[in-house]
Order: structure tokens, then C-alpha cells, then sequence
């Protein structure tokens, strides 16, 4: 059984809240969903730029990706969730090279430019506004900074059968995102090229991925292969887009301005990235707002 998420309306758009949620456990280590686990690996894998100094994993969840940005001197786990933060410090530990905060992907606690990567697995196919979070992760990116974007492609083979069918209301083929359950879209890929381009990245390679999610291969072949299987059907993600998951590479076209160094955090409140340290967290030095830190995890929500 999949757990549905809970729903929270804490900001403007609605968000799409994990608190609680045991979908780690549910979903990935007993949901059946080991070759899909294997195959987004492979994805990763291929286009993620091998090691840099800071990496942005925007809706880290339980950690399930973090472990393979093994290149990377720190990674910044966000999410909205700190339950699902709390889960990750549980499987990864505290440790320097981790940071956990818990925050909202359409208005990023981070100075402009600070990464040198970002990766977005999983994420954005529950965002209502995709594309200004989109240009969040731009801006929080340096120049030529690498951006991993998995997104669910509604225009899939299973989709595309079903309209021909008649068995589905919606089309496929147009490029308006569709809502098939609460905050839960598929997207065109044709429209999240667009968005890509309009948020300032530079789109350089596309990996399609999932191309055997069928119960019944699922069950008779060993995951690993289909993986292997896949990785090789992948290879064509330039040239067509008909799974139901499609890895991007992209590019932050946009030169940003030098930060200070130090300058980590942006208090979320009021952009000012003045901090003072107190025995609770944060408390930014321009606007007054605090932000607390509890067992290790920022909290800016």
C-alpha cells in the first residue's frame, strides 16, 4: 500500500507535505519498486556532473538518492517534510558533509548562486507551479551549474493507448500538465523543455527512464536486468519522449552576482542573508525573523 500524502495549505501555493509519511519504507523497500530504484541510479549516474563542492537535492525525502552524490564535498538535503529530514539523518547520520533543512522549494532559504549542482528526483510532478520553482533552483545555481530534473511524462506509451482506447478523458498529446489526482501532474515534454528554457537553464541531454514499469515483467524478470535493459533503451531520450519518467541535464545559463564568502542561508522572510546564531537557530539580522535548528535540521518554513 502506498500512503497518500497529507496535504498542507502552509503557503501559497498549496504544498504537497510528507510529514508523517512512512513512504520510504511503503513505497521503495517493499513497494516493488527495486528495478525503478536501479534504473533512475543508472539515469544519475550518466548525467550528473562526478564531484563538485556543494550539491542542492531538492526534495530529499529519506535520503534515497543521497548516498550516490558521492563527488560532492557537502549535500544540502531540503524538504518540506522534517519528518522525512528526520528519516534521512537516520539512515545517512550527521555528519559535516550533510545538511538538512527543511524548507519550501518556491521560496529557497539559500543565497543566490551558491551551488555548483541541484537535482530535483521525484519532486516536481506534485508541484502546482512548477515553473517558479524551477527559477528558484536557477537562482540558488552558479553559472553553468548542473540541474538533474526527473519529471512524469504524460506523454507515455500506456497514456497515449489509453486515449486512443477511450478509456482516459484526458489527452496526451497536448501540453497543458494534467492533474490525475490532487497535486499529483504529468507533464508534456515539450512544455517542460519551454519551462526549462524560460527559468534560464540551457537544456543538454534528456534520458528516458521506466520504459519496463509492467507488473508482470516486474515479477519474472530480476530488476536488474530490466535495468540494464533500460539503460540501453535510454539512450534515445533525445530523439523521443514516450515513458512515464524523463531525466533532463541542464545547464544555469545566467551569470550571478559574487555572494560573500560564508553566505549560506537567505532568511526566507525578507531575502536578507544577515544571520545571528542563538541558542534556538537563526535569527536574521535584517528583518528579526527567527529560524529554528532542532536535532541538526534548519527549519525555514
Amino acid at each position: 500500500m502506498v500512503l497518500s500524502p497529507l496535504m498542507a495549505e502552509k503557503t501559497n501555493p498549496k504544498i504537497c507535505d510528507y510529514e508523517g509519511s512512512s513512504y520510504q519504507s511503503e513505497f521503495w523497500e517493499t513497494g516493488g519498486r527495486a528495478y525503478e530504484d536501479l534504473a533512475e541510479a543508472i539515469a544519475l549516474r550518466r548525467l550528473l556532473p562526478g564531484s563538485g563542492r556543494l550539491l542542492l537535492e531538492a526534495g530529499a525525502g529519506a535520503g534515497r538518492n543521497t548516498p550516490r552524490y558521492k563527488g560532492y564535498d557537502r549535500v544540502v538535503l531540503l524538504d518540506y517534510s522534517v519528518t522525512q529530514l528526520q528519516q534521512a539523518q537516520e539512515r545517512l547520520g550527521r555528519s559535516e558533509r550533510y545538511v538538512y533543512v527543511a524548507g519550501d522549494v518556491y521560496n529557497l532559504p539559500f543565497v543566490t548562486g551558491l551551488f555548483d549542482a541541484a537535482t530535483m528526483i521525484r519532486v516536481i510532478h506534485h508541484l502546482a507551479e512548477p515553473e517558479n520553482a524551477l527559477a528558484e533552483i536557477e537562482r540558488t545555481l552558479g553559472s553553468g551549474g548542473a540541474f538533474i530534473l526527473e519529471y512524469a511524462n504524460k506523454l507515455n506509451l500506456k497514456a497515449i493507448a489509453r486515449y486512443l482506447l477511450r478509456l482516459q478523458d484526458w489527452s496526451p498529446f497536448t501540453p497543458e500538465p494534467v492533474e490525475f489526482v490532487e497535486l499529483n501532474f504529468n507533464f508534456h515534454p515539450r512544455t517542460m523543455r519551454r519551462w526549462l528554457e524560460t527559468t534560464g537553464f540551457d537544456l543538454r541531454r534528456q534520458l528516458t527512464v521506466s520504459h519496463f514499469r509492467i507488473g508482470i515483467l516486474k515479477k519474472i524478470i530480476p530488476a536488474r536486468w530490466l535495468a540494464a535493459a533500460d539503460s540501453l533503451a535510454s539512450l534515445t531520450g533525445d530523439w523521443w519522449q514516450v515513458t512515464p519518467s524523463v531525466f533532463t541535464l541542464s545547464l544555469a545559463k545566467r551569470t550571478k552576482a559574487q555572494i560573500p564568502g560564508g553566505t549560506f542561508f537567505r532568511c526566507p522572510a525578507c531575502s536578507g542573508s544577515d544571520f545571528d546564531r542563538t541558542a534556538q537557530g537563526l535569527a536574521c539580522r535584517t528583518c528579526g525573523a527567527g529560524w529554528p535548528v532542532e536535532d541538526g535540521i534548519y527549519i525555514f518554513k
